[in-house]
């Protein structure tokens, strides 16, 4: 590979598309973001911000391009034909099915992500009801990926966890055997395998080489790890739309609502709770959050107990399809309240390590902070007081952590 050579990484979070372009150093040479304008079940969204974000990166930039891989939110699935045509709108990795509980737990021996009412097995069910069973199944960044190749063949084996994937005998689960579905499934490949060549058409219509590699690539949330170059003590915690907490294992962590992902060769586990920093839109404006959070006093505590959750149900530290959120009392200060959220919040990342930590990881020396909640300096300071550990901030966009999969793949 020639060191004048660059990779671009593609990330399809809960609330837009960024793109991230590196050079062998992995030093960010171009990234750009777009919000989807109707939501992320909406397919037609994610390539429209993909097509806009690659037109907007230089032609010297694009014509050095050999590789790019993308990642996409675990869970999310849209179902589509064999041509890899959509039908209707993909099921965000949010919506749990609990009409299935019984049917879900009747195909796994073992509590794994696939498991859980959370997982993508319930959300697969509602579309083979819906289209039966001559489809394919894909995740977001699966289907992706094969828009760029013309090929719906494969899937990453990091996205397809929530629906069963057991990564320690690289297999679906042994009653999947059975299953009238299976075919619906895809054709599982290891993060960092060659998937093939962009085909003509796509290279065609987005001005890219015609050589580009499209490399299978990872989750988001282990894109943002990626980005943020952490060691084994270290902990990373992903302040997205939802808190998504992760470490590196020497051996896999077995509990509800957790997951276990292989990054080059290592064990990385982690579980992603269902509040974040979508509840603070709920009630404020980004510019607002930013004024209020400078009238909070981080190491003062409010005495109000929330629990900020969007709607009903929790994937983690509690895996509970009914939980219910607390959001008030809400004070007359929107201040206090904005301070009691911020709490509430970090109370449920506290929980998250601890939950960790009960199943076998070490607790993290230092937590790593990526996302758009890591700069919220007074946040920040919040959850130090409530967790108890140094925490660091990365700036670095998770686009870059998964260009740096595309890179790793022809080194």
């Amino acid at each position: 590979m020639l060191t004048s050579s660059l990779v671009l990484g593609i990330d399809l979070g809960t609330t837009g598309l960024r793109i991230a372009i590196i050079n062998t150093k992995k030093q960010i040479l171009f990234t750009s973001s777009m919000r989807y304008s109707r939501g992320l079940e909406i397919w037609e969204d994610w390539i429209y911000c993909l097509k806009e974000l690659i037109q907007e990166v230089p032609k010297d930039l694009k014509e050095k391009l050999v590789s790019c891989s993308i990642a996409g939110t675990s869970g999310t699935l849209l179902a589509c034909k064999n041509n890899g045509v959509p039908l209707g709108k993909a099921l965000p990795y949010f919506l749990s099915y609990s009409e299935y509980k019984n049917e879900i737990d009747n195909l796994f021996l073992k509590e794994c992500a696939g498991s859980s009412i959370s997982g993508s097995v319930g959300r697969a069910l509602r579309l083979l009801e819906e289209y039966g069973n001559e489809i394919l199944l894909r995740h977001q960044a699966d289907w992706l990926s094969g828009w760029l190749l013309n090929n719906w063949e494969y899937g990453e084996e990091g996205n397809n966890i929530r629906m069963g994937w057991d990564l320690l005998n690289n297999s679906w689960p042994e009653k999947f055997e059975n299953l009238k579905w299976l075919k619906c499934l895809p054709k599982i490949i290891s993060s960092g395998q060659i998937m093939g060549n962009i085909c003509n058409k796509k290279a065609n219509e987005l001005n890219l080489p015609k050589k580009l590699k499209v490399i299978a690539g990872t989750t988001d949330s282990n894109a943002g790890v990626l980005a943020s170059f952490p060691n084994k003590n270290d902990g990373i915690t992903i302040l997205g739309s939802t808190i998504v907490v992760k470490k590196f294992v020497d051996t896999p962590l077995t509990g509800s609502g957790i997951s276990n992902h292989k990054i080059f060769g290592n064990w990385l586990s982690g579980g992603a709770s269902n509040a974040g920093g979508a509840i603070l839109l709920d009630f404020f404006n980004q510019e607002y959050i930013k004024e209020l959070s400078k009238q909070i006093n981080p190491y003062k505590s409010t005495g109000i107990y929330l629990l900020p959750l969007s709607k009903k149900g929790e994937r983690f530290p509690i895996d509970d399809p009914n939980l219910q959120p607390k959001l008030e009392p809400r004070p007359v200060s929107d201040s206090l309240y904005l301070h009691a959220l911020l709490e509430g919040l970090a109370k449920i990342e506290a929980r998250s390590w601890q939950k960790l930590h009960e199943l076998g990881a070490d607790l993290p020396k230092q937590i790593i902070t990526i996302g758009g909640g890591a700069k919220n300096i007074t946040w920040k300071k919040i959850r130090e007081k409530e967790i108890g550990i140094p925490i660091k901030i990365c700036n670095r966009p998770p686009a870059a952590g998964v260009a740096s999969i595309a890179l790793q793949a022809l080194l």
